[in-house]
C-alpha cells in the first residue's frame, strides 16, 4: 500500500488533475473572494498545457473525467476523495473542483471542457443545473442523501436517460461514493492486483470510523458515543477541503482518525464548561413573563454570550433540582441589546413559545429574545 501511495503521489501530486496555470493578477483589488475562482475556470479549459501534458503529451486528448464535490461538506470531499483513488488506480484522467452554493460554477463554464462523465457528489445542483449539463456531457451521475433533495428531484420531471440521480437517504453520500467506485473498481481489476483496493487495510479500518461519525451527522442520528466532541473536533477542517486552495486535502483526508478529533472535541467541551462553571456561583431566581411561565434559575452573562448554551443547559439541570421550572436563563447585554437566553434539558419543557411572545424565536430546548430593561426589572423582582 505504501508503494501505492508513493505512486500515486508521484504521478498526482495529491491534487486535482490537470494542475491550473497561474491565473493572470486581476487589474484591481476590489473583487470578492469567489468559489468560482480564475484556478476553477482555468482547469476546465480543454486545451491548457497542463491538460495536454497530463493526458500524455499528444495533440490528442484523452477521455476525460470531471468531479464537482458539496464545498465545504465533509462527506462530499471524502467523496470526492474516493473519486480521486479510483481514477488514480486505473490511471484515468480526472480533474475535481469544489463546488459552492456562494458562487457555483455555471452550467456553461462546463461545455467546452469535453468531459465524458461529470459526477455530481453530495449535490444535484441549483435548480435544473444536473439537467442542463446532461445535455452535452454523455454521463452525469450525481449522489445525494438529503431528504430536502429526494423532494426536489421528483420536480425535475423525467430525467434524460444518461443523468442518474443516486439519492439514498439512508446512507451519507460519501459512503454512497465509496461503495460505488469500490465496485466499478472490482469490475475493472482482478483480486490479485495491488491497485484492486481503493484503501489499505489500514486505512479502511481507520477511516470506516470517521465515515460513521459523518453518516451519523449527515442523517441527524446523533447515535454514537462522543458525537458531539466528533464534530465540534473537524469543524476547524472545513476551511482546508478546497482542493484548489489546498492541494493536499486528499493526502489530508486519507490520515482523519475519530479518535484524535474526539480528544480535541472533548477538551473543547471541557475548557468552556470550566469557563462556564466560573459564571455559575451566583445563580439568582426569576419571574418568566412576569410569572406567567413559572419561575427559573438566571445568570448575568455580560461579556459571556458565548457561553449562553453550556450556562443555559446547567442552570436548567440546577433549576428542576430546585423544583423551579427545568430552563436555564442567560441574561447579557450584546451590541447595545439586552438580550435573554433560554435552555431546557426537559424534553416536555417548550422554551420558544417564552422568546416568541416577546419577538423571538428557536426551538424547544434552546431560544433566544430581546427584552427591554423595565420589563426584565419585572422579571426579577422576586430578588427584592
Amino acid at each position: 500500500m505504501h508503494r501505492l501511495l508513493a505512486r500515486a503521489s508521484r504521478r498526482h501530486q495529491w491534487r486535482p488533475f490537470p494542475a491550473p496555470l497561474s491565473p493572470p493578477s486581476p487589474p484591481h483589488l476590489h473583487y470578492p473572494r469567489s468559489f468560482r475562482s480564475h484556478a476553477a475556470l482555468e482547469a476546465l479549459l480543454p486545451h491548457s498545457g497542463a491538460t495536454a501534458a497530463a493526458s500524455g503529451g499528444g495533440g490528442e486528448l484523452s477521455v476525460r473525467h470531471l468531479a464537482l464535490y458539496n464545498y465545504p461538506s465533509f462527506s462530499g470531499a471524502f467523496a470526492a476523495l474516493f473519486a480521486h483513488l479510483y481514477h488514480s488506480r486505473l490511471d484515468l484522467p480526472f480533474l475535481a473542483l469544489p463546488f459552492s452554493s456562494v458562487d457555483p460554477l455555471r452550467v456553461e463554464d462546463l461545455k467546452s471542457g469535453g468531459f465524458e462523465t461529470c459526477y455530481l457528489l453530495d449535490f444535484i445542483g441549483p435548480n435544473s443545473f444536473s439537467v442542463d449539463i446532461s445535455r452535452f456531457i454523455p454521463r452525469v451521475i450525481a449522489f445525494d442523501h438529503r431528504k430536502s433533495t429526494l423532494a426536489r428531484a421528483s420536480q425535475l420531471g423525467k430525467c434524460p436517460d444518461n443523468l442518474e440521480l443516486r439519492i439514498n437517504t439512508s446512507k451519507s453520500s460519501a459512503c454512497a461514493v465509496y461503495d460505488y467506485f469500490l465496485e466499478k473498481l472490482n469490475e475493472a481489476t482482478s483480486p490479485l492486483d495491488e491497485f484492486s483496493s481503493l484503501l489499505s487495510e489500514e486505512d479502511e479500518n481507520r477511516l470506516s470510523t470517521v465515515l460513521r461519525y459523518i453518516e451519523d451527522a449527515d442523517l441527524q442520528q446523533w447515535k454514537l458515543p462522543n458525537a458531539k466532541e466528533f464534530n465540534i473536533g473537524i469543524r476547524d477542517e472545513r476551511a482546508k477541503l478546497n482542493c484548489i486552495t489546498n492541494p493536499y486535502v486528499f493526502k489530508q483526508l486519507l490520515g482523519w482518525d475519530a479518535s484524535k478529533f474526539i480528544v480535541k472535541g472533548d477538551s473543547y467541551v471541557s475548557s468552556r464548561q470550566d469557563a462556564a462553571n466560573k459564571l455559575l456561583k451566583k445563580p439568582f431566581t426569576i419571574l418568566l413573563g412576569r410569572g406567567l411561565y413559572g419561575e427559573c434559575l438566571a445568570i448575568r452573562a455580560d461579556g459571556y454570550s458565548d457561553l449562553s448554551d453550556e450556562i443555559g443547559t446547567e442552570l436548567s439541570r440546577r433549576s428542576a433540582t430546585a423544583g423551579l421550572r427545568p430552563i436555564g436563563a442567560v441574561v447579557f447585554m450584546q451590541r447595545g441589546i439586552f438580550k435573554m437566553c433560554l435552555r431546557s434539558t426537559d424534553k416536555a419543557t417548550n422554551t420558544s413559545e417564552i422568546a416568541k411572545a416577546y419577538g423571538g424565536g428557536g426551538n424547544s430546548s434552546s431560544s433566544s429574545f430581546p427584552l427591554t430593561m423595565d420589563e426584565y426589572n419585572h422579571w426579577t423582582s422576586t430578588n427584592s
